[in-house]
């Protein structure tokens, strides 16, 4: 799959984390990889002074590293999400 750099790409991303049971959310912080994992709570953090290709390889990142209920998606979200873990 083809990842474009856009905003669009980025709301994509973000509806598919508002669907499942981690929480997203855009903070300061200085982490090493750019993002924290709170598994516990289910919580994402990235660095909100991330470009916008920064924030979209996060999620992607994220996407991979945690188990997300295919079933609280949407078709068009299950999709997207089901091309992203296959490039892994």
């Amino acid at each position: 799959m083809d990842i474009k750099y856009s905003n669009h790409f980025l709301n994509k991303l973000e509806d598919i984390f508002s669907e499942s049971d981690y929480i997203l959310r855009y903070e300061k912080g200085n982490f090493n990889s750019g993002y924290c994992i709170i598994h516990d709570n289910k919580v994402v953090v990235v660095n909100k002074f991330y470009t916008l290709e920064g924030k979209i390889n996060c999620l992607l990142e994220i996407l991979k590293s945690i188990e997300l209920d295919a079933d609280k998606l949407n078709p068009k979200n299950l999709k997207l999400y089901q091309e992203l873990s296959l490039d892994h």
